[in-house]
């Protein structure tokens, strides 16, 4: 890859309707209380709305304050390989669901999702940035986008190309090998993946943990930035501390 910021690109890389109660009137009173029938008569406060899944899926989300010694931020969109599912292609069909977990978007057809990154504070960065990629889902969808994305590692052993396009600019990052990794506890189910591209003839090593809830799903993804730096082989480590605050607020 030509890009400059490589270590986002290579991240970016890597509705259940509102329920709404029906406020009381007050027509199903007695018709013979004088209260029912008094203009002046009170009426019963109106429920308030169910919060939306994008509302509860904001909520969910972990600040700086949930993950002392990181900091959390939205991503650059100018660094994204793509920023919808729509907007990413690989030449491979079956790796599809793959390269979504690699660059910061949805698995399967989401209701709703949003992302963030997730790295150390200045000082005593480590260089690894993670993104953060929740979504909700209809009853049964998130289970079906975990087997989709486990059947994704599973064909796509050898490696795939994954283009995008982003504010008219193409990009494509070749990923050269795909290892499925022992499934860290938590969520309903799990699933892992470390894969491999090169960054001038040296290996490097990405690596996400997705963990679904329900009917949500978390994907975390993590690149090792010091190889945009430095050329030199690295492996990117997912930071415990991150999944265990982002998980404790899902399940």
């Amino acid at each position: 890859m030509k890009r400059t910021a490589l270590a986002a690109s290579t991240l970016s890389l890597l509705s259940l309707a509102a329920l709404t109660g029906c406020g009381d009137d007050g027509t199903d009173a007695d018709p013979r209380s004088t209260a029912a029938s008094s203009p002046k008569a009170s009426k019963a406060p109106k429920a308030a709305e169910d919060p939306t899944p994008a509302e509860r899926l904001a909520k969910a989300l972990v600040t700086d304050a949930d993950v002392p010694g990181y900091h959390v931020e939205k991503p650059d969109a100018a660094y994204a390989l793509a920023t919808s599912q729509k907007g990413l292609t690989t030449d491979e069909a079956a790796c599809a669901p793959l390269a979504y977990a690699l660059n910061a978007l949805p698995l399967g057809d989401p209701e709703t999702w949003l992302d963030r990154t997730a790295q150390q504070d200045t000082g005593a960065a480590d260089g690894m940035v993670t993104h953060i990629t929740l979504a909700t889902y209809a009853e049964g969808a998130a289970a079906t986008a975990m087997k989709e994305l486990a059947e994704a590692a599973n064909t796509c052993g050898s490696g795939f190309t994954a283009k995008g396009k982003v504010a008219g600019k193409e990009s494509s990052q070749p990923y050269t090998s795909v290892t499925t990794e022992k499934a860290p506890a938590g969520g309903d189910e799990s699933y892992a993946t470390a894969v491999t591209w090169t960054y001038e003839g040296y290996p490097q090593t990405v690596r996400t943990r997705t963990f679904r809830f329900g009917d949500t799903i978390a994907n975390y993804c993590t690149v090792w930035t010091g190889f945009a730096l430095n050329a030199q082989p690295g492996k990117a480590k997912v930071p415990v501390k991150v999944v265990t605050a982002q998980n404790a607020k899902l399940g």
